[in-house]
């Protein structure tokens, strides 16, 4: 830290290169910077200098830098620009590093930089939000039903009042960083300080978040700084000329299996550039937080490609990218430095140890981690083994097996990409699309829709410490998702969300939709996520039956296929009457009334203890409440 910061020098204060490089506003006109040190020479080129790039040259000054001053009105917003960088007898065109717009030209396909200003009056202040986490994962361009790209004001407007109503109080945004490639679902950023233009203009995308704020939702943005697209003119790659100035130089400074560049961390500079990102997205546009993608990519040298951490040396080897370690410290210092109650996740599939400690602590800071090992259960089991045959101390294993803040989810939006299916898909597959009606009864749907509603109890009442669902697949939204490219015809159908379902009166979509309503809400009510772990009250492999407690609440599951289980006795520790607050069984969520609201004794005769005697239709869920809660 030191001899990054100097001795004392404070990392928030650090973290202001965005407001050094790019443009700004002087007393006479504009100011533009850029890092460059391997370049002979930088211009600055637009449509205010008729794209004459000889015209505005910049000067070097210290440290690599370059700098041109313009005078008076030259630039406005709105204006586009471009820069040239000439290394050698190699010229080269780019967009700023530190642009805050990027736009396309959908003509042309080519992109350049546009000047932006805007005077946004925020009207957010003193939000808070101190629940724990219900996160909503969100994708802005397919949120429409339309066959399109849609817009961050119709979100705003259209979807938050949704996700408010299902009880989630944060959401989750993909893609928000612009990106060159549409169909890389935000993956392979090019401009890291510009929302994408694809969604709108930055001022709505501020109204999205004031409105979620208001709404008492946080914002949270799912944030690339595991590598970066290979452009040239787009991105990063080459910006002096040489590919090692933000980059690893070589075969280090390629992914493997992404294609994209990857960053040098060990580079005083380049610390500096993602740092101030982070800033700049928590400062400019208010956000709540990060979900770091690709941190197992970034910690190891092979990337976790083909590797398994079944030992502790596996996590602290040569393999280790120690120089990465240090960014995320860095990265989890500052946003916790300049908002405490910030939230950072890590997409990490590894399993590193201290990844959720706190940095003074030894760890890397990180407030949660994303459960990845769920969504591989759910989806193993349900594509190779029959559900009467599923092991329940093996899900219950997998659902507790955590020792930090984990993020539990049945399906993000990797469980549905091209040539995979949600997970209603998977249970139903083609029934779906003619057995969904609410006066059709049909062994594959029902079995579906029954499995649905137990795999998400299960996993958010005993799979950890918050919890995620995809936009749609609270309702059990069908098929995959496929951006338009050249391989599907440039089509929208699969990248959209077709809200008509849920809100059709004729179709089951409702049932899910409503049990999802439920349960989240009951998660919150009762705090449920308080409680670190479960307590197991009761496993029986051959019924298909298991039981436990957290949040005061009795969870209680019969996936048993066939069997229904009259007077079927499970432990509680409370010995007073328990209420049914909702089954999976309930008319309102598709289900056929078969479990009474009378309330259960704990006193059963002849057993010693507390004890409840339910009755338990097969595939059948419920969560019950003591009545001294």
């Amino acid at each position: 830290m030191n001899q990054l910061l100097g001795e004392d020098g404070d990392i928030v204060s650090f973290a202001n290169g965005h407001k050094y490089y790019g443009f700004h506003r002087t007393k006479n006109g504009w100011v533009y910077r850029e890092w460059a040190p391997a370049a002979d020479q930088l211009y600055l080129t637009g449509d205010f200098n008729e794209w004459h790039w000889l015209d505005t040259p910049l000067k070097r000054i210290d440290n690599g830098d370059w700098e041109v001053e313009l005078p008076g009105d030259t630039l406005h917003k709105g204006s586009k620009v471009m820069t040239i960088v000439k290394n050698g007898d190699k010229l080269t065109q780019h967009l700023p590093a530190y642009t805050t717009r990027a736009i396309q030209d959908w003509n042309t396909q080519s992109w350049c930089a546009e000047i932006w200003e805007d005077d946004y009056h925020w009207d957010d202040e003193g939000f808070k939000c101190d629940e724990p986490l219900l996160i909503y994962e969100a994708h802005i361009g397919m949120s429409s039903e339309d066959y399109r790209i849609a817009t961050y004001r119709e979100f705003a407007d259209n979807v938050l009042p949704h996700v408010k109503d299902l009880g989630y109080n944060t959401i989750q945004l993909m893609a928000v960083m612009e990106h060159p490639y549409y169909g890389s679902f935000g993956y392979q950023v090019s401009n890291f300080f510009a929302a994408s233009s694809r969604f709108g203009y930055p001022d709505e995308l501020k109204y999205l978040v004031d409105k979620a704020h208001n709404m008492g939702i946080r914002v949270l943005l799912d944030l690339v700084h595991s590598h970066a697209v290979g452009n040239t003119l787009e991105g990063l790659n080459m910006l002096d000329g040489t590919v090692y100035q933000y980059f690893h130089d070589g075969g280090l400074g390629d992914h493997p299996a992404w294609g994209t560049k990857l960053f040098n961390y060990d580079k005083p500079e380049v610390l500096h550039f993602l740092l101030s990102n982070l800033k700049f997205w928590l400062e400019e546009y208010h956000l709540d937080g990060f979900r770091f993608d690709g941190v197992t990519s970034m910690l190891y040298h092979h990337h976790g490609l083909g590797h398994d951490f079944d030992n502790m040396d596996k996590y602290f080897s040569m393999d280790t990218d120690t120089e990465a370690v240090t960014y995320l410290m860095l990265a989890n210092e500052l946003i916790h430095k300049m908002k405490p109650d910030a939230i950072t996740i890590a997409e990490d599939m590894s399993g590193m140890p201290g990844m959720c400690q706190p940095v003074p602590n030894g760890g890397i800071g990180f407030n949660y981690r994303l459960g990845m090992g769920t969504p591989d259960m759910w989806i193993k089991l349900i594509k190779e083994v029959k559900d009467e045959d599923w092991g329940l101390y093996n899900i219950y294993g997998q659902l507790t097996n955590r020792n930090e803040g984990t993020i539990a989810y049945v399906e993000s939006h990797d469980q549905a990409l091209v040539g995979d299916k949600t997970i209603m898909f998977r249970l139903a597959d083609a029934n779906m699309y003619y057995e969904m009606g609410k006066d059709t009864h049909t062994f594959v749907i029902d079995r579906a829709m029954a499995l649905h509603k137990m795999i998400r109890l299960i996993t958010i009442a005993a799979g950890g410490t918050g919890y995620l669902t995809f936009m749609g697949n609270e309702f059990g939204h069908p098929e995959w998702i496929d951006f338009p490219r050249e391989g599907n015809g440039n089509s929208f159908k699969y990248c959209r969300r077709q809200w008509s379902l849920l809100y059709n009166n004729d179709l089951k979509f409702q049932f899910l939709n409503n049990f999802d309503h439920d349960m989240v809400h009951t998660i919150k009510h009762y705090n449920v996520f308080n409680e670190f772990y479960p307590n197991i009250k009761w496993v029986h492999e051959s019924d298909h039956v298991i039981a436990f407690e957290r949040g005061g609440l009795v969870f209680v599951f019969n996936f048993s296929p066939t069997n229904d289980y009259t007077d079927y006795t499970i432990p509680v520790s409370h010995a007073c009457d328990h209420y049914v607050l909702f089954t999976s069984d309930d008319e309102r969520y598709g289900g056929y009334e078969r479990i009474s609201r009378d309330p259960k004794s704990a006193f059963v005769p002849g057993m010693e203890g507390n004890y409840v005697s339910l009755y338990l239709p097969s595939r059948t869920c419920m969560v019950l409440v003591p009545s001294k809660l």
